[in-house]
């Protein structure tokens, strides 16, 4: 039972995503979604770490994070979509880089990006999303370097995405907006949800790896 519900939630996320991909949505509607929905992603994860600590159990955990990872891929998501395909409708500033550079930028965090799904694919035993949550910690390869390899290159994607645009204005909507309710889902609820499903081994690892920011590995 509780597979189709994920498989349902899943089914509803991406439903959504092809609506917002194709709906002819107005100015007002479209900016709205892109700054509101941002800014729901922080009363949802106050609330999820919440629920998490009220019911710190495997089982709780992995209920909580079904639907909060189901409301984070819409409330990040959606917008997401809604930047991508409406770029062109944003006037501002033209970032002075030859296209050509924010195209090869893509290509590099694109694959990186991969990579880190990769990654925790083989070592994690799982996916990035509630449909399969990892079932070990991931500590090897990139996950050696920093604990959130996938949230930066998620970043980097989306910032060389706008370099590619030359759109200084989608560059600042990911540095003002998305940049730091990413960061604080990471921080204050997977942080949280990681410690209560995993406990020592990956408070161990928390000790040892950067949040963000990649480090050699010690030793």
């Amino acid at each position: 039972m509780e597979f189709l519900v994920r498989v349902a939630l899943l089914a509803l996320v991406w439903l959504t995503w092809w609506w917002a991909f194709n709906a002819p949505l107005s100015t007002v509607v479209n900016l709205s979604i892109m700054v509101g929905g941002i800014l729901m992603v922080f009363p949802l994860v106050w609330l999820g770490r919440k629920m998490l600590d009220r019911h710190p159990t495997l089982s709780g955990a992995a209920r909580t994070t079904t639907w909060v990872h189901s409301a984070l891929g819409l409330l990040l998501g959606v917008p997401i979509v809604r930047a991508l395909t409406t770029y062109r409708d944003w006037s501002g500033w033209v970032l002075p880089v030859p296209p050509e550079i924010g195209a090869a930028l893509v290509i590099a965090t694109g694959t990186a990006f991969l990579l880190t799904v990769l990654n925790l694919a083989l070592k994690g035993l799982g996916a990035p999303f509630f449909i399969a949550l990892t079932r070990k910690v991931a500590t090897d390869w990139l996950y050696a370097w920093t604990r959130n390899p996938m949230a930066l290159a998620a970043l980097a994607l989306l910032l060389s995405l706008g370099i590619w645009f030359q759109s200084m204005l989608f560059v600042l909507w990911v540095l003002i907006l998305f940049t730091p309710a990413l960061l604080v889902f990471v921080k204050v609820y997977e942080e949280r949800e990681l410690e209560i499903r995993f406990g020592a081994s990956y408070l161990e690892y928390k000790s040892r790896t950067p949040m963000l920011f990649p480090r050699r590995p010690k030793g």
